[in-house]
């Protein structure tokens, strides 16, 4: 099977998933900076985790670029990912209705740590699939990124409970990891 309605489908769930968190953003009911000052957390978590679907769907884009092929392992390996990604919406407006609170700020944490580990399945299933000398596999290399995200979510859940706002920004440091640009497999493509 061909690559394409797997990368379309994806790209429609994450669609769907950033429509969902804005929708959240509800207006305030006064014309005043004040009012609007007071969404703060809502908007500080859509921020968070807008940035967070754009790094999926980036990597997510450049990993399936590598794909010769689509088994029904990879199938059902993406579909394990978008599940724990449409997850995002609810632990979002949750965390910032309730101004990064403990449960909801480690729950956050919990769907983010889920979903880094399905992605790492849907990697590991990809180059399963293609093989260790693939491109996906070349490109990925000792993963040092894939390995730290994990252990700062193992570290910023527990700590939501002490804590709050500094599981808030483990989870942004995690974020900005990712938001510099990773050229490993834009490199492998291009042959360099």
């Amino acid at each position: 099977m061909g690559k394409t309605r797997l990368e379309a489908f994806s790209d429609g769930v994450l669609a769907i998933i950033i429509t969902i968190m804005v929708l959240e953003l509800k207006v305030p009911h006064e014309p005043s900076l004040a009012a609007l000052g007071e969404l703060w957390p809502v908007v500080l978590s859509y921020v968070l985790s807008y940035l967070y679907m754009g790094i999926y769907w980036s990597n997510h884009h450049h990993m399936l670029h590598t794909l010769q092929h689509v088994t029904g392992g990879i199938l059902w390996a993406n579909l394990h990912l978008l599940f724990w990604l449409s997850l995002v919406p609810f632990v979002t407006g949750w965390m910032g209705e309730n101004h990064f609170a403990a449960i909801p700020t480690a729950l956050y944490g919990l769907v983010m740590l889920m979903s880094a580990m399905a992605y790492w399945i849907l990697q590991q299933t990809i180059i399963g699939t293609q093989g260790e000398h693939s491109l996906l596999s070349q490109a990925v290399g000792a993963d040092l990124k894939g390995k730290l995200s994990p252990l700062l979510y193992l570290l910023a859940i527990p700590l939501a409970f002490v804590a709050p706002t500094a599981s808030g920004a483990l989870y942004a440091v995690v974020a900005l990891i990712w938001l510099v640009p990773d050229k490993r497999i834009e490199g492998v493509l291009k042959g360099e």
